[in-house]
């Protein structure tokens, strides 16, 4: 049977307006803490006050006799927890308090503003013990891991670097500082959790990247089957990364809910964040640049020194984007970290990318200043070959098409020259961008219906980036039927499994399933006569073997970014003019919404470089700048009018779909255009991010 004798015209590649769109702006679509079970109660966390100690006792009395207030876990009765391979979830197992912020008890009322009341009345004793937080590159607990995140070597060497920059004619030699930055998603972490005492079954709607392995992760904590945790993750406000794991929020709600026998819903208030849902490490960094007066590199040494927590290892891999950028015969890229008396850091909108390239490209700046040469065609004249760590072929690269191509849409050649106005000093710059493909095992399953329209499943998780859109379209290509005809399902854990959402490889990962699934559909019509029975036709799809092959070939996405910027003399205010981003993805599968993901990479970017950081308070222990009113993201009116664009990469090494992944690229390079168009318009190079008045005010000096 053929499911559509007059197909129509592709639906890749359209802007498709997002299917869940009016969902979304009616107030249907429901998130985590929207599930008004029958029933339903209320819980509230209790952070730690001291920054390394021991719980001794806790005081629960007068947080029970508040009205409406049902229980207070505490260390001391909280429900036993099995193992897990994330300590941060084993929460109220112990008396030990590694950070501030750790959870030590959970009121459960009525009512939130009950739960919130309990939760202030309960008073914990500590015996606290004295902790370090403070990263410095001279600190003694530095050590070399054997992998950062990512599962990257964290040293590797090619070659002499110390020897091959010492003897280099040209040399720069550069530290940059990026502080701890935080994810702050839209939607803060919650969950509503429902125990079916007599099924012994447990439901869960989860704010999270991934369903599946909240699911496998809840069973093995509260020592139940598989098939019987259900988690749904329908709609998602937002991520960043930090929901890519699960986080402490929802093993509460769990526990609430069977020590209740009732539904509880436990939403983390924003100022939680900081201290239990992961961050982006502060990075250090040291950056050495050998080269020849013609301006090719014979040298480069990028080396990171991040923090960890004391509770779990995680390694920011910011050193691992200089071994794929520039054709440099000797490279050193090594990464130490320190552990310390923080929270855990973990995934933040590409990690090891976002703060490496800021580093590599302003060094790339400094050297071009250094040699008199353009920004642009220092780039140019160090393109490599091959990837320069490991001697693999690219699949495609087109940084320098996108260089070009962003140069003469930026008309850089005619602003390379600094200007003032009045008070403001006005300059631009230019950087880098570069994020690897990822691909993850993921499966999927296409129903033919007796009405003529499609169904396709897949456990693949729409953080608002337009997954369930794109989805569909990939879909009706497969099928060769109009996008109208499809119906996508995800966000479910009992859907065919489907990877976290994150590294820029959802789109890739249940794609390349959905596309496996409806081709096969369509080949089975194929064969067919007669209609379809009132049950349906399905076919399932699974990449574990296809994705899980090695390529020979180095893969990752580029770009470039341009900046404008003016530096306010009297203020110390810094404020972008114009941003352009130019990049090479792959096929762009629907121009509408991966704009919106561009956009919103570099507008991260644009905060990473002006407003966003968090401080550690080395006698508190904790990160002083927790809500939205001290830690500034950028509002409209940072925003500038983001120009963004990208080239027409085919690249056949990579899946059925051709994507390389947007949805992090953005970000990467943005701050460094930023920070080099500063040092441009002002002359003075600011190594530590982000550019506020008070240190603009301190360089102009």
């Amino acid at each position: 049977m053929d499911p559509s004798p007059a197909a129509p015209a592709p639906s890749l590649g359209t802007p498709a307006t997002r299917l869940e769109g009016r969902e979304k702006v009616t107030g249907k679509a429901r998130y985590a803490a929207e599930y008004a079970l029958p029933d339903r109660a209320y819980g509230w966390p209790v952070p730690a006050t001291v920054a390394r100690g021991r719980v001794t006792a806790v005081d629960t009395a007068g947080a029970l006799a508040l009205p409406g207030v049902l229980a207070v876990l505490t260390p001391y009765d909280a429900p036993r927890l099995g193992p897990s391979e994330d300590p941060t979830l084993r929460v109220l197992q112990d008396p030990e308090v590694p950070h501030r912020g750790w959870y030590v008890a959970l009121a459960v009322a009525e009512t939130p503003e009950a739960a919130r009341a309990a939760a202030a009345a309960v008073r914990v004793r500590y015996a606290a013990e004295p902790h370090d937080a403070v990263l410095h590159t001279g600190h003694p607990a530095a050590y070399t891991p054997e992998q950062v995140n990512g599962g990257y070597p964290a040293h590797r060497e090619k070659g002499d670097a110390a020897a091959a920059f010492a003897a280099a004619p040209v040399r720069v030699d550069c530290a940059y500082a990026v502080p701890p930055l935080h994810n702050h998603p839209m939607e803060p972490h919650a969950a509503t959790a429902h125990w079916d005492a007599g099924a012994g079954a447990l439901t869960v709607y989860d704010s999270s990247q991934g369903s599946g392995l909240v699911r496998s992760t809840l069973a093995a904590l509260f020592g139940l089957p598989a098939d019987h945790v259900t988690v749904v993750s329908e709609h998602v406000g937002g991520a960043f990364g930090c929901k890519g794991t699960p986080r402490p929020h929802v093993v509460l709600a769990v526990m609430a809910a069977r020590h209740t026998g009732r539904p509880v819903t436990l939403a983390l208030p924003r100022r939680h964040l900081a201290a239990v849902v992961g961050h982006r490490a502060p990075t250090l960094h040291r950056v050495r640049l050998g080269a020849r007066e013609d301006g090719t590199l014979t040298a480069l040494a990028h080396e990171v020194t991040t923090h960890t927590s004391r509770v779990r290892e995680f390694v920011e891999q910011a050193a691992v984007p200089s071994r794929v950028m520039y054709a440099a015969p000797a490279l050193l890229t090594t990464h130490r970290v320190v552990p310390l008396d923080v929270p855990t850091p973990s995934w933040m909108r590409a990690p090891g990318e976002a703060p490496g390239m800021y580093a590599l490209e302003s060094a790339m700046d400094e050297l071009a200043c250094a040699l008199g040469i353009d920004p642009v065609e220092l780039r140019v004249r160090n393109e490599p070959a091959a990837e320069p760590d490991s001697g693999h072929p690219f699949s495609s690269r087109h940084l320098v098409e996108c260089l070009r191509e962003g140069a003469a849409r930026f008309d850089w050649a005619a602003h390379r020259t600094p200007r003032r106005d009045g008070p403001l000093l006005i300059g631009t710059g230019v950087a880098a961008a570069t994020y690897p493909v990822y691909v993850a095992p993921s499966s999927a399953r296409a129903h033919a219906l007796p009405d003529g329209r499609y169904l396709v499943q897949t456990n693949a998780t729409d953080l608002g980036t337009g997954a369930r859109t794109v989805l569909a379209q990939i879909a009706a290509d497969a099928l060769r039927v109009a996008l109208d005809r499809v119906t996508v399902e995800i966000g479910h854990s009992a859907l065919p499994q489907g990877s976290v959402a994150g590294g820029s490889a959802g789109t890739a990962s249940w794609g390349w399933a959905v596309h496996d699934a409806c081709t096969s559909l369509v080949a089975l019509l194929a064969r067919r006569s007669g209609p379809i029975p009132e049950a349906g036709v399905s076919v399932p799809a699974d990449t574990t073997a296809s994705a899980k092959q090695k390529s020979p070939y180095a893969r990752h996405a580029f770009g470039a970014h341009f900046a404008q910027v003016q530096a306010d003399t009297v203020t110390g205010e810094v404020r972008v003019r114009r941003l352009l981003g130019v990049f090479a993805a792959g096929r762009i599968l629907n121009p509408l919404t991966a704009r919106s993901q561009f956009v919103g990479g570099m507008v991260m970017g644009l905060g990473m470089a002006l407003t966003e950081h968090s401080t550690m308070d080395p006698a508190f222990g904790d990160f002083t700048e927790n809500d939205l009113a001290s830690y500034h993201v950028p509002a409209h009116a940072d925003v500038p009018d983001i120009e963004v664009h990208w080239l027409d990469e085919h690249d056949k090494h990579l899946n059925p779909v051709g994507g390389k992944g947007i949805g992090e690229i953005g970000i990467v390079g943005t701050a460094a255009a930023i920070g080099n168009a500063f040092h441009h318009a002002t002359g003075r190079r600011i190594r530590e991010l982000p550019l506020t008045p008070d240190r603009v005010l301190a360089a102009l000096a």
